[in-house]
């Protein structure tokens, strides 16, 4: 994982009041729940008196109580209360586990994956889904680094052969460039397959009003969104849950029903259409190894690679760029 980031680990809906709700997420059992205010705390799930998990306990006002011997923490992770010792002992500073940064933003719980800071940068999200959009949304755990979870959706050359029955239809096997642009760590890219015809495949900067092209954009360092139309949008969140494990949450966004039965029906229809294509890239990126991608780890891409590549690269300076700072 890339640290000093903001991550989307979780739908913002599966933290509910009054429930505590433990995850696996950047390699680290964490346990999140809603205070008294609506705001949500996440601190580790683990009791530091006897590693019971707190996610078994329960809330008491702003508090989660570890389910064994009662021990209440806050949301920086400080022990507040110690019942066996009674209320009105002092705890000891050492009586804490760690607490983490969290915000809840566009539907979504972002996690602080770095060192504390007096000032957090803003939570990079899509502007153009930010309003005006509603969505239906389902997850599923992939067997998957999340680096090649992410690629899946960087790759343009995979269409016909995956997705011969759905939107890689047409057998457009020649892939022209893609064209690859980045805004700070946002990376957009422009695709232009065609059938197989004994042409050439343009090479990027050959491809001339890329900009009127069909487009997909990744905003590091794991949310992804395919601009099918201007008021229809696929959105996906690669949540890390370790080495091995991915939570994918994909959301099915459209700006044309207003109705709640009508709108409730699309957000079905289109996560109905999203399993079923995400089903078929699920059978072959299982099977990748290694399962987790880096800059050089193997693979002999090709020029169609190319948001793969950049990904890479990017991925690569962002990790450098947080172990010096």
């Amino acid at each position: 994982m890339i640290r000093e980031q903001w991550y989307a680990i979780l739908s913002a809906k599966e933290v509910r009041p009054g429930k505590p709700v433990g995850v696996t997420r950047m390699s680290q059992k964490l346990v999140l729940w809603r205070k008294e205010d609506g705001s949500v705390a996440c601190i580790a799930d683990r009791c530091c008196h006897r590693g019971a998990s707190l996610a078994a306990g329960k809330i008491i006002h702003d508090h989660v109580m570890c389910p064994f011997h009662g021990f209440e923490y806050r949301a920086d992770g400080k022990v507040t209360y110690i019942p066996a010792n009674g209320r009105k002992a002092v705890v000891p500073d050492r009586y804490q586990v760690t607490g983490y940064e969290v915000r809840e933003q566009y539907g979504l719980i972002w996690l602080w994956y770095g060192d504390a800071r007096t000032e957090l940068p803003e939570i990079p999200f899509f502007d153009d889904l930010k309003d005006g959009f509603a969505y239906g949304e389902f997850h599923e755990n992939w067997n998957v680094h999340y680096s090649r979870a992410i690629e899946n959706q960087l790759d343009v050359v995979h269409l016909p052969f995956v997705h011969g029955t759905t939107i890689g239809r047409g057998n457009k096997t020649l892939v022209n460039g893609p064209v690859v642009k980045w805004d700070d760590t946002r990376m957009t890219f422009y695709v232009k397959n065609v059938s197989d015809e004994g042409q050439t495949p343009e090479k990027p900067a050959e491809i001339k009003d890329y900009e009127k092209l069909f487009h997909l954009q990744l905003q590091m360092p794991n949310i992804w969104q395919n601009v099918v139309a201007p008021k229809v949008r696929i959105m996906a969140v690669f949540a890390p849950v370790d080495e091995e494990y991915t939570m994918i949450y994909m959301r099915f966004y459209h700006g044309f029903m207003t109705a709640p039965v009508a709108t409730q029906l699309m957000n079905g229809l289109g996560n109905i259409a999203d399993r079923i294509i995400l089903h078929q890239d699920r059978r072959v990126v299982l099977t990748q190894l290694p399962k987790k991608s880096e800059l050089n780890c193997g693979d002999i891409l090709i020029q169609g690679d190319l948001p793969i590549m950049e990904y890479r690269k990017m991925r690569q300076q962002l990790k450098d760029k947080a172990g010096r700072l």
